[in-house]
């Protein structure tokens, strides 16, 4: 797209559409209508959760939100320019980290389809609770059944896709009533390699499968208590973006949660179990000379207790406390037989942190109101196996070797103290108009692959090295918006800052090896949203554009996306519903190739999209959707360059070209 048509776009839609603010007081709630919320507000149709394989897709129109492609699953958000270790993403409350070190599996792919979670996206620090947010977290919720006056409710969708011959099927039963139920769901869903919009086959095909038991009771003083075990089986995962290919990852996860009233409000105990077992390698699902296979897992555990107070209508509080373990261990097998150990990827690191909140938030007068919290974090981790050799010989070492070598550093301790915290307020000074100010502090401690990786070869192009000594990460953000309604109209534009010290960067070292660093960054965006509705039509009109910069090498940061804008026309009737989206991108020529994580300057796109959902029936519903309609190819600027030797033309990873989706739904 031209620089000056983008211009006349950037002054023609600068204000947001939102409803008003979400309440402050932020809760685990059932969130049952509710499917995509961003920056406290942007709402979806649920029209389509039947036809997203992978749920985090339905983030893809949403300008604040970038989703970096690898392959056909594993996609990964990044929000406002922050992606990976910077994106916390919470299941019903819990964290699940992913168990490959490339990323294969990032924590979005454990979200069911088969139950389609709520999303939110958060952007700024209004609670505490689930931690700090450096670059955002995604917040998903799985709603409660809706039994209604029945004593059993459920779905089951069957739909497919063309391009890609993909299928999928799922359902769900539940019995019980609100004062107890016990339900069942699963779903599976596959597909072969799609065409991008030149006919170029993309590697993407995979098989998924999953399945989940949860229960929930109620007594009659208030107290509860839900339960929750499932598993997920990821098979034959193609990546046209890396090396290797999944053909195993399992996933299993137990979640309990107990409260109750107690005073002017209630307490949460919530424990969680979650496991991955992840294999990688370059010669089951393509050719190869030299074989390789990867062996990683992850374990979670962890629990968290709140106790939230109402004492009155003007003023609400929260404190807790939460304790999360961690253990990652990767090791990579090469050789005739696959007998030799070339390198210990994760050298069986452990993390373990212990947290503390308190927040609270006073209403001054009907129109204004205030809040602040305080969160300190302890975090522990080191590498217990970084002095077990790999290779053979004259080549034998180990990733402390490695770690001393590149970083003259041979502590593989870290122990951290971290001290967030945020003031917000809110102030309705018009009948139609507001203003919401957020100023905040968020200290993020390096993940296990930026202290710990120590992926080594022959070639130092193909060496990824982690460091120990990375100091933690300090946000401070500030954001600005006026969000505001009227007339069938709303709005809301928003400006933000956010000034990194000791951002974690990973780049390239002299002899091409990847290696982190801090630097002090500085990320600037603006986002505005206008939109309007009279009941039967509807129109939205968003845009969002970020700002990266390395400030110890004046420089772009890398993986920001360029400007980016969406405008959506809906008509809806009598249980009818159409939606006509243009989704726009600015080229991008802000990049920092010595980096090594973009792949080259980026073009700009333009993409319709045309869905439609049909209530045949009280109780079936046919959605549909004609994805990239006029068939082009493009791929977003912060997906994996492409290292599919099938299909060397594309630079990145290309999307899909125009792709016909289907879904039937019953629901009881």
């Amino acid at each position: 797209m031209k620089k000056t048509q983008t211009g006349r776009f950037a002054l023609a839609f600068v204000a947001v559409s939102v409803a008003w603010p979400m309440a402050l007081q932020a809760e685990e709630t059932s969130g049952s209508a509710l499917l995509i919320r961003v920056t406290e507000g942007h709402r979806q149709d649920r029209g389509s959760e039947a036809l997203a394989s992978e749920p985090v897709a339905r983030l893809a129109n949403e300008p604040s939100v970038s989703l970096s492609r690898m392959g056909g699953r594993g996609l990964e958000p990044v929000v406002r320019g922050q992606g990976q270790e910077r994106v916390d993403v919470l299941l019903d409350g819990i964290r699940v980290e992913g168990a490959c070190p490339n990323r294969m599996d990032p924590p979005t792919s454990r979200l069911s389809a088969a139950l389609a979670p709520g999303l939110e996206v958060r952007t700024s620090n209004r609670t505490l609770r689930w931690g700090a947010i450096a670059g955002g977290q995604v917040i998903a919720t799985t709603p409660d059944p809706d039994f209604g006056e029945s004593l059993t409710t459920g779905h089951l969708t069957a739909g497919g896709a063309d391009n890609g011959n993909g299928r999928l099927v799922n359902g769900s039963a539940a019995i019980g009533n609100d004062r107890g139920w016990f339900r069942v769901a699963g779903g599976h869903d596959e597909a072969d390699d799609y065409e991008d919009g030149d006919g170029n086959e993309v590697r993407s095909a995979y098989r998924n499968t999953e399945g989940r038991m949860d229960a929930a009771w109620k007594a009659d003083n208030g107290l509860f208590l839900k339960g929750l075990v499932s598993r997920q089986e990821e098979r034959d995962v193609k990546y046209a973006g890396s090396g290797m290919d999944a053909p195993k990852t399992d996933t299993d996860i137990a979640r309990l949660e107990l409260g109750a009233p107690v005073a002017d409000g209630d307490w949460k105990l919530l424990a969680w179990s979650a496991d991955v077992d992840h294999i990688m390698d370059n010669f089951s699902l393509r050719p190869a000379t030299m074989n390789m296979l990867t062996v990683s897992e992850t374990r979670t555990r962890g629990v968290r207790l709140t106790l939230d107070q109402n004492p009155g209508t003007q003023t609400n509080w929260a404190i807790g406390t939460d304790i999360e373990t961690n253990n990652w261990d990767a090791e990579r097998l090469g050789g005739p037989g696959l007998d030799t150990l070339t390198s210990v990827l994760w050298p069986d690191v452990d993390r373990d942190r212990f947290g503390v909140f308190a927040e609270a938030f006073q209403r001054l007068t009907p129109a204004m109101q205030v809040g602040a919290g305080v969160r300190y974090d302890r975090v522990a981790m080191d590498a217990d196996a970084a002095d077990k050799t790999f290779g053979s010989g004259m080549m034998a070492m180990s990733a402390a070797g490695i770690y001393r070598a590149l970083y003259d550093t041979a502590n593989t301790k870290a122990t951290d103290d971290n001290v967030s915290g945020f003031i917000t307020g809110d102030w309705r000074f018009s009948s139609r108009q507001s203003l919401e100010v957020n100023a905040s502090r968020s200290v993020r401690s390096p993940g296990v692959t930026e202290r710990y990786i120590a992926s080594w070869s022959m070639m130092p192009a193909m060496r990824w090295v982690g460091n120990p000594a990375l100091d933690t990460e300090k946000h401070h953000k500030l954001e600005v918006a006026l969000p505001g309604q009227g007339s069938g109209w709303r709005w809301r534009p928003a400006v933000w800052m956010d000034q990194v010290d000791d951002y974690v960067l990973r780049t390239r070292n002299g002899d091409q090896v990847s290696i982190y660093r801090n630097i002090d960054a500085r990320l600037l965006g603006v986002e505005a949203e206008l939109g309007w509705s009279n009941g039967t039509w509807r129109s939205n009109s968003a845009l969002a554009a970020v700002r990266g910069e390395n400030r110890d090498d004046d420089q772009a940061l890398p993986q920001i996306p360029p400007l980016q804008f969406v405008q959506t026309v809906g008509w809806q009737y009598r249980g009818h519903q159409l939606t006509l989206e243009w989704v726009v991108a600015r080229r991008q020529d802000r990049v920092d190739l010595a980096s090594g994580l973009d792949a080259a300057t980026s073009p700009g796109h333009g993409v319709l999209n045309l869905s439609g959902s049909h209530a045949m029936t009280d109780y079936l519903t046919l959605s549909w959707a004609m994805d990239n309609l006029l068939d082009k190819t493009w791929a977003r600027h912060v997906s994996r360059a492409n290292t599919d030797p099938f299909s060397p033309e594309a630079v990145r990873v290309n999307e899909p070209g125009r792709t016909l989706r289907a879904a039937l739904t019953a629901r009881w």
